[in-house]
Parts: structure tokens; C-alpha cells; sequence
């Protein structure tokens, strides 16, 4: 783990004292991907080479536009995101995954495709494929890259946790 990692999480334990003991607000990360360069509209990585079997732990950064999946404190995949807009914002919090749905349609949109939905909220926010671009939005959902939607639907389960937060470790992140 980076100095600045190890910084970072130092902070948070102690911003958040009692939340360790208790439940945890943030996967332990130990290791994150090596990607190389930044991830544009459309991309995302995934390795579990030489990872140990665990729940998935999956962490939104509303800001950066990125989804981050962890299992046993490594990062196993990244993608790049959309999110809703300002008058249709994409909720924070922290959500256990309710429903799987790998040929999901929308009820509430016109029945817009929404494949491979990961529900959030009874009120519809789920993780699901969608076209990735840089101007594109959702109504409140969070959508990746279908291909990438279809690996992380394979390797989640009902129960798995989400957090939907900002400015997620900045020391690692950057």
C-alpha cells in the first residue's frame, strides 16, 4: 500500500473512530489497479487475476465518474460512469444490492433497456449497462459500459454493499 493510502485511511479511521469497531464505511483497500492512464468515456478495466474469492464491495465516486469494484481489499475492476444531472441527481449512500436483472427494461422511462440492472433503491437507482459518453446522462441511475455491466453482474450477489459517495480516496485516486 501506497504512504499516501495508508495516510488516507488513517484519516478516515480517525475522522470516524467508532465506525471501524462497528461498520466499517469503506472497503479495506490494500491494492489498486495500475491502469496506466486515465479512463475516458467508455473505458474500464477488470482483473482478478490471482484474487481471492469474497464478496464484491463496489464504491461510486459521483465526481470522478468512476466506479470502483473491490474483493478480499483489492481492486478487481474501474470503470468509467454516468450519473444523473443536477435536477435528477444520483443518490448518495450506502446501498446493499436488492435485485438482479440481466434483461432488465425500465417501467418508469418507456421502458428504456437497462441490461444487466444492479437495483439500489426501490425507487428504481440501480447500476446498469449504458452508453458511455461524455455528455451522456441517466435519470438518476448509474450507468457503465454494457460489457463492463456484464462482467460485474456475473461477479456480484444479491446482498453485495454499494456506497454512492464523493471525492473517494483522494490520496490513491488522485
Amino acid at each position: 500500500m501506497s504512504p499516501l493510502l495508508r495516510l488516507a485511511m488513517l484519516a478516515l479511521i480517525v475522522l470516524f473512530p467508532g465506525a471501524a469497531a462497528a461498520r466499517q464505511p469503506w472497503p479495506d483497500v490494500h491494492t489498486i489497479l495500475d491502469v496506466g492512464r486515465p479512463l475516458g468515456p467508455g473505458d474500464y478495466v477488470w482483473d482478478t487475476d490471482d484474487v481471492p474469492a469474497g464478496p464484491a464491495r463496489i464504491v461510486v465516486d459521483l465526481d470522478k465518474r468512476r466506479l470502483y469494484v473491490y474483493r478480499a481489499g483489492v481492486e478487481i475492476g474501474r470503470s468509467y460512469i454516468v450519473i444523473g444531472p443536477p435536477e435528477q441527481p444520483t443518490p448518495t449512500g450506502r446501498y446493499p444490492i436488492l435485485q438482479k436483472h440481466a434483461d432488465h427494461y425500465s417501467s418508469t422511462y418507456g421502458r428504456a433497456p437497462m441490461p444487466y440492472m444492479l437495483r439500489l433503491t426501490r425507487g428504481g437507482v440501480a447500476i446498469h449497462g449504458s452508453p458511455v459518453e461524455e455528455d451522456w446522462v441517466t435519470h438518476g441511475c448509474i450507468g457503465v459500459p454494457t460489457a463492463f455491466a456484464r462482467i460485474l453482474f456475473r461477479q456480484v450477489k444479491l446482498g453485495d454493499e454499494v456506497i454512492v459517495t464523493r471525492h473517494w480516496l483522494p490520496a490513491a485516486y488522485g
